[in-house]
Order: C-alpha cells, then structure tokens, then sequence
C-alpha cells in the first residue's frame, strides 16, 4: 500500500510540473484570432546540370517566409574536415549568397560549374536555403549529356557480325539549358594502338553506321569515339566493339505429324501449319517418313534444299562452314531421316530479295516411326532476316 500511494504522488507532481513549465516545442502556431495556422512546405526545382552546361538555377518556394525575408543559401560538398576523418557535407567557401523573397516568396539562385566545383559526373552539391522562418535544401547532380546507343538493327540491340550487314549507333545529346545545335564527331580505330580515324560528322539522332565487314582480318575489337561540344565543355563517348564471325543468330524446334493440320511447318516463324498452307515450307510424306518441301509454298520460285551434314557442324553453329559444305554437296529438296546423321545445312530461297535468301541448319532429334518427326533448327545469318523470320 505505502508503494501504490508513493506512485500515486510521484505521478501527481510530475504532472503538476508540467503544466507549470512553458514547452514552445509543443505550441500550434495560430493567427490573431486564435484560429490553428496550416504552414506549408517549401518546394525545391531545378533543370539541373550536364557535362555540356556551363552553370544551374535552382528555385525554391518558401511558404512559411514574408516577402522581403533575407535568405541565405550556400553549397555543400563532400569534404574532408579540417581535423581529418571521413568526408562530410560541409560549405564551399565563397558559395554564400543572398537573396530577398518577392511576393511570390520564391528565391532563385545560380551557380557555375566552376562555382559548385563539378567536375566528373555523379558530382553533386547540396543548395541550402535559410531565413528566419523556413528553411530548404536541394541536391543538383552532374549528369552526362551525351548517351551512345548499342549497335542496333530496326531499333535492336544487335551482335556486330562480319558479313551480317550494317547496323548502327544513335547519338543523344540533352544539356539541361536546352535543344543542343551542336554536331556529333564520330571516330573509329581498329586496335588499341591504332590511330583514330574520322568516320564523319553527324546530327543527334542520325544512325551512324557500324559493320563487321569494317574489321581487319585478325582484329576482332574496335573502338568507336564520339564527341559532343558546348559551353566550352566537350563530352567525349568511347565505345568498345568485338565483332563475332558469321554465326546463325536463331534456334527454334518443330514437330511435323501425319495428321491433318499438322502436316505442315512454316521455318520462318516457327508454327504449325497444314501441308496445303501457302506457308507451309516444310511437309511430311509417309511411306517411309520424309521431310519435303511443300508444294503449295513452293512457287514461283520459292524453294529449299539441303545437303548432308554433321552434328559437329550444327553445334559449332558456323555460317561460313554451313555454306562451304552446301556448295560443296548436292543439294536435294527430300529429306529420307532414315539414313545419313539427321543433320542437315539447307539453302531456302522465299523471293527475289537478298534477305529473302537464308541459309540454315536442321537436326532431325527424334523419328516416331509412321507418325511424326520432331527436329530444332538454326537460321538467321544476316540484319535483313530479321524483317523476314518473325
């Protein structure tokens, strides 16, 4: 009982001492007439700042300030303190500045690149503001300008392949100022130690062409340079490029079953189809089982034929030794999968066009002997193909 009465009083007293004592941390700011104020918070923009502008602006609303409010703003910058240790955000000195808030209680503010000491991209800068009723800060970044696309083809990123095509890279330059007017410097070497040379001259956005045929024999890496200028400043971009040699760039399977609908296989994207489908590039015969190319595709023109080959071949995956045994065998437009490897290099020929003309690998995998033959296959060597094989 003596303890419940203790607490009793110790609880009594600190209340008591509370409600005498003044906590200004606690009061809810009112107007003249007692009614709860709402204050606002402050807003902070900028258009920032890139490796081809030579200052920023930030601009900062403060609500909860007057018009005629003296603000304060200076930068901060990783530093290391004068007394050693790890580096922290500390103020740059001659970064102190003032600005007097109009009635749109706005302070705008700006700094050079020199000014804020940004130098490399990812530097950046806090801007503080102070007054004697609000307060705000705002990190600026320095980004790069210049951005370099992959090699692409049709807007893919795309393997650069000897005797593939051209394909292209897209320059996009965006200083924070504005629109830039500038031009885009484009260089080339084939080796590290190679000299640079011009490719050309070139606006944002133009496809600046890159080919594997540009390779030397024996260089498979070369290094593309582009530059950027403005303010001053110059942006430079060093892209580094290993060519591969001819390779066939899609593997897909299929299955041809001796079943309505289902007889007929179409290479190019892939699907089922029946034997009679004007799409239907390849058909199954029976008696014995066989791989034919199919007769109502098969017009005007249009044709496929293969040669006998090997599974070492087909999983070295090599465009120029598919071709050289092609040219070297005697091409037949039935496959018999009961004898020879199963494997085969085939010529299709789908218009008049050059990427209408594709070269392929088939590997009859398995034989379900007066039924179905299931086979994957390889095709794709050129940029162009890729319009035609969906």
């Amino acid at each position: 009982m003596k303890t419940y009465i203790k607490n009793i009083i110790i609880i009594t007293l600190a209340g008591f001492m509370w409600s005498c004592t003044k906590q200004p941390y606690y009061e809810i700011p009112t107007d003249e007439n007692g009614n709860v104020v709402i204050t606002g918070v402050a807003k902070t923009t900028s258009d920032g700042i890139t490796t081809l502008d030579d200052h920023f602006t930030v601009t900062s609303y403060l609500p909860n300030a007057k018009e005629g409010d003296v603000m304060k703003v200076e930068l901060l910058q990783l530093q290391t303190p004068p007394g050693g240790g790890s580096a922290q955000l500390l103020p740059m000195a001659g970064t102190q500045k003032e600005v007097t808030l109009g009635s749109d209680l706005k302070a705008t503010v700006n700094y050079t690149r020199n000014e804020a000491k940004l130098v490399n991209v990812g530097d950046y800068v806090t801007v503080t503001f102070a007054g004697k009723t609000d307060a705000a800060t705002f990190r600026v970044n320095l980004k790069e300008a210049t951005s370099v696309s992959n090699p692409q083809y049709n807007s893919d990123d795309v393997d650069v392949i000897r005797g593939a095509g051209t394909a292209n890279f897209t320059v996009t330059v965006t200083p924070a100022s504005g629109a830039y007017s500038g031009d885009v410097l484009a260089k080339r070497k084939n080796g590290t130690n190679e000299p640079w040379q011009t490719l050309g001259t070139y606006s944002p956005g133009d496809a600046i062409p890159i080919s594997g045929d540009d390779f030397a024999v024996g260089k498979d890496t070369m290094f593309y340079s582009f530059s950027t200028s403005q303010s001053g400043y110059t942006d430079e971009i060093v892209k580094q490029v290993v060519a591969s040699n001819p390779y066939f760039f899609i593997k897909k399977a299929g299955k041809l079953t001796i079943a309505s609908g289902k007889d007929g296989f179409n290479l190019l994207n892939g699907t089922v189809v029946a034997a009679n489908d004007a799409k239907a590039v390849l058909t199954i015969g029976s008696g014995p089982l066989s791989v034919n190319q199919g007769s109502s595709w098969a017009t005007g023109g249009k044709n496929i034929s293969f040669v006998s080959s090997t599974i070492e071949t087909y999983n070295l995956n090599s465009v120029n030794n598919a071709k050289n045994e092609f040219l070297a065998g005697t091409p037949v437009s039935s496959i018999d999968p009961s004898s020879g490897t199963g494997v085969y290099v085939f010529k299709l020929i789908n218009g008049g066009s050059a990427s209408d003309v594709l070269y392929g690998m088939i590997n009859l995998t398995k034989i379900t002997p007066g039924n179905s033959i299931e086979f994957e296959y390889r095709i794709g060597n050129i940029y162009d193909h890729r319009t035609v094989i969906e």
